[in-house]
């Protein structure tokens, strides 16, 4: 039963196995096992919200993937990877969350009926769904084979993004800017937080036109006043008030695509102490744009933006930005690159990062963000298109 409305061409997916295989190969892996979702759905087109439980993708060097997984979500897999229906693998609903047995053990009989009981297989260790009792139960149940960390290794091929995959960002673009326009038309003191984040998942989910919103990966972060000094806090239910700036971390999502885009609202009129963050914050952004082109490391983007954030007296301290592209929760970045002055990784056409240059003081915070589309010749495109300042309305 095939997607009726498949993301992506077979080409495609054929692009991002052979990234993949090489990878594999150089890693000197027979076999990799991803339980990432993002992985999962960019090497299979797997989509659903079943990363609550073990899950995962086997990659072979010879042979399509394996979708394997909860027994009750072989049927979404069915519906929504490439491969054919002896290709899904579902276990039995007892090895979930049981304290008796470990769907690894599961995971481990599959692998020993494709005949790499004895492989060097190849796990993501440092990952938000892998967890150590998965580890030890493979481990135990696969005493012949050798359990590589593959870390990121899918992650590092997803950085330069296709045609195809560059299309999908173009439109959640567009409906990153419509939740933006939302709110900054509706924001008004004593209107309650949770009022407009109500609003705020209408715009995203409705999406724009035919295309429609996914859940981003990140819920809207939006503190205000002396709590924008904390980058991820979210909402209560409290009113906006009067002389305060509240930030606005947001993400128009299409097709699990993301496209971060944040900007600030300063209710009333802003101290001039914050018009100086502003001017020095855009001023800091622009030159990172100009820095962000082929051929640049990741660090020229963070040290053209320090330049002017310095003059004026103000230090970060963290990292202003990441890659991005397909996610799922609880982060919309790839954990690749980072673009701070540590980072050496030379940028290439293709490559998309959230530009992400946030103050976050001891009593105040100040976001005005842009994602980037690193191009062949030139600096970066922004995929949205609005004013790059603080909002201010009475």
């Amino acid at each position: 039963m095939p997607h009726p409305d498949p993301a992506f061409s077979d080409a495609e997916y054929k692009r991002r196995l052979d990234k993949t295989r090489h990878a594999m190969s150089a890693a000197g892996l027979d076999l990799l096992f991803v339980e990432d979702p993002s992985n999962i759905a960019w090497l299979t087109g797997y989509e659903g919200w079943s990363f609550y439980v073990h899950q995962g993708a086997l990659i072979f060097l010879d042979a399509d993937p394996v979708w394997w997984g909860r027994g009750q979500d072989a049927n979404g897999a069915l519906r929504t990877v490439w491969m054919g229906a002896d290709r899904v693998h579902g276990y039995a609903d007892n090895f979930v969350q049981s304290t008796e047995r470990h769907a690894m053990q599961d995971l481990a009989r599959v692998i020993r009926e494709y005949g790499h009981a004895d492989s060097r297989i190849g796990v993501e260790l440092e990952n938000y769904y892998y967890s150590a009792k998965a580890h030890l139960t493979l481990l135990k149940e696969l005493p012949g084979a050798e359990l590589i960390d593959a870390t990121a290794l899918v992650n590092w091929q997803r950085g330069i993004k296709s045609d195809e995959e560059i299309d999908l960002m173009r439109r959640a673009a567009r409906i990153a800017e419509h939740v933006i326009d939302g709110v900054i038309e509706r924001i008004e003191p004593g209107l309650r937080k949770n009022e407009l984040v109500a609003q705020i998942y209408h715009d995203a989910i409705s999406g724009v036109g035919e295309d429609w919103g996914d859940y981003a990966a990140i819920v809207p972060l939006l503190p205000s006043g002396s709590d924008a000094a904390a980058p991820h806090l979210t909402w209560d239910g409290r009113p906006f008030q009067s002389g305060e700036c509240t930030f606005f971390e947001l993400a128009g999502c299409f097709r699990r695509y993301h496209v971060p885009f944040c900007r600030s609202v300063f209710l009333g009129e802003p101290p001039a102490f914050l018009k100086s963050a502003e001017a020095a914050l855009v001023e800091g952004l622009e030159a990172g744009l100009d820095a962000a082109r082929a051929g640049n490391r990741a660090a020229d983007i963070a040290d053209a933006l320090a330049a002017p954030l310095e003059r004026a007296g103000i230090e970060r301290g963290a990292r202003c930005g990441y890659p991005i592209g397909l996610s799922y929760p609880p982060d919309w970045g790839e954990r690749t690159i980072s673009l701070r002055t540590e980072d050496q990784t030379i940028l290439e056409p293709g490559m998309t990062f959230h530009f992400m240059p946030g103050l976050w003081m001891d009593d105040w915070g100040l976001e005005i963000t842009e994602s980037i589309l690193i191009r062949e010749t030139g600096p970066a495109e922004c995929f949205c298109d609005r004013p790059r300042q603080m909002f201010v309305k009475p």
